[in-house]
């Protein structure tokens, strides 16, 4: 029987209503999320995006892997000049304050605020938001993985040396050094030319500048000092350890870098991220006792707090409305405690609030095996508060500055170059790579 005009417009208006008005058959809000991370790590933001969107039903994230940091800063400048820029994307520590004057950005404020998040922001740790923060302390981005170096050592290398003391100065890394050296093991201490522990981290608890103006944060104009302070007598330690073979140095381009050379036992100390804490315990060996421990200090010095490393989450400008209600509810879902301790737990990166801390330490997190002395690298993130020493890095095109010392320290360390010259010229190549950085922002102010 055919309907009537009047049956079928009645028939649609209940399909309407049953089939398609309802909420939970409205169209998701697609949104994009692009990464620096790569391999395991990387899997585990892709999980993290499988869990936002499997516990919601407004709103799909499309999470997709730029495989290295710098790719990200590049992929990400460009998309948003040809105004394709994802919602969200991560920014390593290196590209903050391109970040900040390039003005393509959503604060972190603002977008919570807009999306009616009430977000406790000094549940941040200090050490960790300032790295991100405007002068007067406001949040730009959401910090994500994070993390600080660490000292690591394999405590049966230690026992079979004879070494009873855990090495908190460099004076005592010598003497453990000594020990091992002496007990047949051929690699004592494994290091390769990464300034960020070798240089950052090691200014920043032993409260030495980088550059002049705060390390940058009081403004464009800044010039590096690396060279004149006490990270020159540090880098002659390290040339003189690895004269006498105490020292020795290992990365990729020689066959192995430090993580391998520590989880293959063929170098008993070595400084790396807290981050490598999980692939550590998980490669060493079963039944290998090894510890972790804060950064060593000089004999004498008051240890400050170290330096947040790994990266943040900028929302882009200029993305549809709806996009901004999901990236607030993605970050939103990211701080929630169960969230820390997940992501926490699969990478070694640490909780960057408080709540997500506490929450962790109450449910006996770091009393377990295979995550105990993470909490240290909350310790040393948190040991002082920060200084303008110690607040972080805001140089422009840090990124090549970091290669500038890093040429330098290869140089010193593989073709037997002065110590002091080699910096004076990074520093000199460094300052240059300022001044163009500036050419570009002319007339511009950090707030």
């Amino acid at each position: 029987m055919r309907l009537t005009v009047l049956q079928s417009a009645l028939a649609s208006v209940l399909a309407a209503t049953v089939f398609g008005a309802g909420p939970a058959h409205a169209e998701k809000t697609k949104f994009e999320f692009w990464y620096g991370l790569s391999g395991d790590l990387g899997e585990r933001v892709q999980d993290a995006c499988r869990k936002f969107n499997d516990m919601q039903a407004d709103y799909e994230i499309i999470c997709t892997s730029q495989n290295s940091y710098d790719t990200t800063l590049q992929n990400t400048i460009a998309a948003y000049r040809a105004r394709k820029q994802p919602a969200i994307t991560q920014i390593y520590d290196a590209g903050t304050l391109d970040m900040m004057l390039s003005g393509a950005f959503v604060p972190a404020k603002k977008l919570m605020a807009d999306n009616g998040y009430t977000i406790d922001w000094t549940n941040y740790f200090g050490g960790i938001a300032n790295y991100y923060a405007t002068a007067a302390g406001e949040l730009n981005s959401f910090p994500f993985n994070s993390s600080t170096a660490m000292f690591y050592y394999n405590a049966d290398a230690f026992q079979k040396a004879g070494i009873d003391f855990k090495p908190e100065t460099w004076e005592e890394v010598e003497e453990a050094a000594r020990k091992l050296k002496t007990a047949g093991f051929d690699c004592p201490l494994g290091f390769n030319f990464d300034t960020w522990q070798m240089m950052e981290q090691f200014s920043a608890i032993h409260n030495q500048p980088i550059a002049t103006k705060g390390n940058g944060y009081q403004g464009l104009g800044a010039e590096l000092v690396f060279n004149k302070t006490k990270f020159v007598d540090h880098v002659k330690f390290f040339k003189k350890m690895v004269d006498e073979k105490l020292f020795v140095v290992k990365t990729k381009q020689l066959g192995m870098d430090i993580v391998p050379a520590f989880t293959s036992q063929t170098c008993q100390m070595i400084q790396t991220s807290i981050a490598d804490h999980g692939t550590i315990g998980k490669t060493l060996p079963e039944g290998v006792k090894w510890e972790v421990a804060m950064l060593p200090v000089w004999k004498g010095t008051q240890r400050q707090n170290s330096l947040v490393g790994g990266a943040s989450l900028w929302v882009m400008d200029g993305r549809p409305e709806g996009e901004y209600k999901g990236a607030a509810a993605f970050l939103n879902f990211l701080a929630t405690p169960d969230m820390a301790q997940w992501w926490s737990t699969v990478t070694g990166y640490i909780p960057v609030t408080k709540t997500g801390f506490e929450a962790m330490k109450a449910n006996g997190f770091y009393d377990k095996a295979p995550y105990k002395g993470r909490e240290l690298a909350i310790a040393s993130l948190t040991y002082t508060p920060t200084s303008q020493n110690t607040h972080g890095i805001r140089l422009g095109g840090f990124t090549q500055v970091r290669k500038e010392v890093s040429t330098a320290l290869e140089a010193i360390f593989m073709q037997n170059a002065d110590v002091q010259a080699e910096l004076d010229q990074a520093a000199d190549r460094s300052n240059a790579v300022l001044r163009r950085f500036e050419k570009t922002y002319a007339g511009q102010k950090l707030n």
